[in-house]
């Protein structure tokens, strides 16, 4: 049974730390960038990609530390993701996060996990998140995959109209929400 909480982060009010510069620090830097392009990150690593080093070039808030962790590198950070090959740094910096309450996620480690990072559907400000519960990164792809191919581009304009109509109906939460489900029923 998936017992994850889901939830959708403020990353750009946030200070998110990636320790690793090859693969899979790029792959889950990528993925920061394309959800929250103003999200404040910082990357180390002693040897980082080329691609992230262009990244840092379009990127004003992406800062590089050409580098190897150390626990002084969590200082102000408020959210850690870790994706290097060597498995005892991995292991120290989870310990590290453990002891000052900074929640990690290390890449293909699911037991050194605070939180998974979701596959991601986005159709304008339509934004589905899957999780496997740390099963099958492969599977969620896949399924995003699917779910991008048959939901509707216009799901924007959907949404906007929805915006607008909330906005004009008059009365208190439950009469507000009774006519949105009213309206919204054809959506079944």
């Amino acid at each position: 049974m998936n017992t994850l909480f889901p939830i959708f982060v403020k990353a750009d009010h946030l200070h998110i730390l990636i320790v690793g510069g090859g693969y899979v620090g790029l792959e889950k830097l990528t993925a920061l960038l394309s959800n929250s392009p103003d999200a404040r990150i910082t990357l180390i690593a002693p040897a980082i990609r080329e691609e992230i080093q262009t990244l840092a070039t379009q990127y004003p808030k992406l800062q590089l530390i050409h580098e190897s962790y150390q626990s002084a590198h969590l200082s102000d950070k408020d959210l850690v993701i870790v994706g290097t090959n060597d498995k005892s740094v991995n292991q120290q910096v989870q310990a590290d996060c453990k002891h000052q309450r900074i929640l990690v996620n290390v890449a293909d480690t699911p037991d050194l996990c605070d939180f998974y990072l979701s596959s991601v559907v986005k159709k304008g400000d339509l934004k589905i998140a899957i999780s496997t519960n740390g099963k099958s990164p492969t599977f969620a792809k896949r399924f995003r995959e699917v779910l991008e191919d048959i939901l509707p581009d216009s799901l924007q304009e959907t949404l906007d109209n929805l915006t607008a109509i909330r906005n004009q109906l008059k009365g208190d939460f439950v009469q507000k929400m009774e006519k949105l489900n009213e309206i919204t029923k054809v959506l079944r």
